[in-house]
């Protein structure tokens, strides 16, 4: 059988070997995290040993990670946590402004604000190479700071690969004391990703793009900053999302981040390199 080469990265990636093995060690072991018996702290420990390592690899503290099953669950806790808080606040928060080329999970989420919710959607022009400019952002945000509930831009896009300056469009959401998100899923293991120093607000991360497992993600929420629930139960990871934690995936996440991250500058080298070659119409 001919090799096949898998092109196709921006979609999924394959797990890494490490976190196929820390999934796996996981799996025979029972415990609830949330159960106060030996098992359950045995599996809490897991979770908050998890927690701290994701934390670590992305410059963020530990309570500012919280799980979800993946970039689409998060990105909609945020979009639609961060307008229900805002607006629950000041009802004239009814704005929210998002990039004209972010992913579906964002676009989705904000129309069906609009459709559902009575929010307004505005949409943020993109140059010829997808980069939205932060004179265009705060342009929209001084027609009217107190009816924008949050923006929301991504990190880097996974059609066309443009990298927006986050810190600074993010800088310009505070002027105006408005809450930044971001769409981190493609820039982990791609480009350097500082939570504390991009000064965004919450960010969205998904294990699938970077090695880790399918159904594990995580949101980086800044301490202080109120999202509203989508969903109500257990009122696991600080009453923001609730759900049972499911420990094997959460230590693959884990793992797989940390991987990432650490191979992040040589990963860039190299598919630098094989991107000019291909551009320069040479063999890959």
């Amino acid at each position: 059988m001919d090799p096949v080469s898998y092109l196709d990265h921006a979609a999924t990636t394959p797990m890494h070997p490490e976190a196929i093995a820390t999934v796996t060690a996981h799996l025979g072991e029972v415990g609830n995290a949330s159960s106060l018996h030996a098992s359950g702290r045995r599996a809490r420990r897991v979770v908050e040993e998890s927690r701290e390592k994701v934390a670590a690899a992305l410059d963020g503290r530990p309570s500012e990670v919280l799980f979800t099953g993946g970039g689409t669950e998060g990105d909609n806790l945020l979009v639609k946590g961060l307008y229900w808080a805002r607006r629950a606040a000041d009802p004239r928060r009814r704005k929210v402004v998002i990039s004209s080329i972010e992913h579906h999970a964002v676009i989705d989420a904000a129309e069906w604000l609009a459709a559902e919710q009575g929010a307004e959607v505005v949409w943020l022009p993109v140059d010829a190479i997808g980069r939205v400019s932060v004179e265009a952002l705060r342009a929209e945000l001084a027609r009217d700071p107190d009816a924008v509930a949050l923006v929301s831009v991504m990190w880097a896009n996974n059609e066309i690969g443009s990298v927006q300056s986050i810190a600074d469009l993010a800088a310009v959401a505070h002027e105006f004391d408005v809450p930044f998100h971001t769409d981190a899923v493609q820039a982990i293991g791609s480009l350097p990703v500082s939570f504390a120093a991009s000064g965004v607000d919450a960010m969205t991360i998904t294990g699938h793009k970077f090695g880790g497992p399918y159904g594990a993600g995580a949101v980086l929420l800044r301490r202080g900053l109120e999202v509203t629930p989508l969903t109500h139960g257990g009122g696991q990871e600080r009453e923001v999302r609730s759900g049972t934690l499911d420990v094997p995936v959460i230590a693959g996440l884990a793992v797989a981040t940390e991987i990432a991250v650490a191979e992040q500058p040589e990963r860039a080298a190299r598919v630098g390199a094989l991107r000019d070659s291909l551009l320069a119409g040479g063999a890959i």
